[in-house]
């Protein structure tokens, strides 16, 4: 088999730009949208905190920002959110994206659960047309609570499903003001951060946009996925792959879905990076299997890579 293509991916322009945003909430058009409320009441602890008279549901974990918002209809990615707590971010980011030729708008306030002063926020499309949020910081303290065993500590990043890496990466590193952690050498992966985590958010080849490939909530320790995978078991829910841990970001992972098919990771340790006391070099990890999983090279159904298959 031919060796696949290396691809390097580069950082310009704005690239650094946000070290203190995180991901903030997501939003899905799903088939059933009563079973998936109760979903993700009974398996992650969330509860309905909104319901509008269009037939969106927002959830939360009791007090704070919502985590998620659904809708009755075809499974779709309907938006994603960032909560920007970088002085003068959001209003970086809108001048950014305006230089460069993209539509930004308000976002619209009820997005936004504000923490202190006047919330506000901005919307834009990324390179396939879904709308992504950038807002300034929320109330969390419903996410501080958790009984560990019962729900996770937070919504904690979303990997985006793409047919073209690289004009994802440009947009997100190069103008919103991400950072490269890592990629897999032929270009079909990237890891980007934009806090001390090592990613908030990733790109990966799934030979479509406008999509994710799944998202993920924090847990605390590795103590707690014995525990989660019981209760899985428990609920009915299948455990779609892992327990495992990822190299890139040396994160443990364990993963499931929701009623619509949306792939939940559940994961823990991220690795952090300190960009104010080190330099780093994105690392290239070759596309094989035991990269994404170190414990044998186990895929899931969905995951694919370019060797070793």
């Amino acid at each position: 088999m031919d060796k696949p293509h290396r691809v390097v991916l580069e950082e310009r322009a704005a690239a650094g730009t946000l070290t203190r945003t995180a991901v903030s909430h997501i939003g899905f058009s799903v088939p059933d949208l009563a079973a998936t409320v109760q979903f993700y009441s009974r398996v992650l602890g969330l509860v309905v905190q909104r319901e509008f008279s269009d037939g969106r549901v927002r959830l939360g974990w009791g007090g704070g920002h919502h985590v998620i918002e659904l809708v009755e209809g075809p499974k779709a990615l309907r938006h994603y959110g960032f909560e920007v707590r970088d002085r003068d971010g959001v209003e970086g980011i809108a001048a950014r994206l305006t230089a460069a030729g993209h539509t930004v708008e308000p976002l619209d306030a009820d997005y936004i659960d504000a923490a202190a002063g006047t919330p506000h926020g901005i919307a834009a499309a990324d390179p396939h047309g879904t709308p992504v949020h950038f807002h300034t910081v929320v109330q969390r303290h419903g996410e501080t609570t958790a009984d560990t065993g019962r729900r996770p500590i937070k919504y904690q990043h979303i990997t985006l499903g793409t047919d073209n890496v690289a004009a994802m990466v440009a947009f997100f590193v190069d103008q919103i003001g991400f950072r490269i952690s890592d990629q897999l050498a032929d270009g079909r992966f990237a890891w980007l951060r934009s806090d001390r985590d090592h990613h908030t958010l990733a790109v990966v080849d799934i030979g479509r946009g406008g999509d994710i490939d799944h998202y993920s909530y924090d847990l605390s320790q590795w103590e707690d996925f014995k525990a989660w995978c019981d209760r899985l078991t428990d609920e009915t829910v299948d455990v779609t792959w892992g327990p495992g841990r990822h190299g890139p970001g040396n994160n443990l992972f364990v993963f499931f879905d929701d009623p619509a098919g949306n792939h939940i990771e559940l994961s823990a340790e991220m690795e952090k990076f300190h960009d104010d006391r080190a330099t780093y070099v994105p690392r290239r990890w070759q596309p094989i299997p035991n990269t994404v999983n170190l414990w044998g090279g186990q895929l899931a159904a969905w995951r694919k890579t370019s060797e070793g298959m």
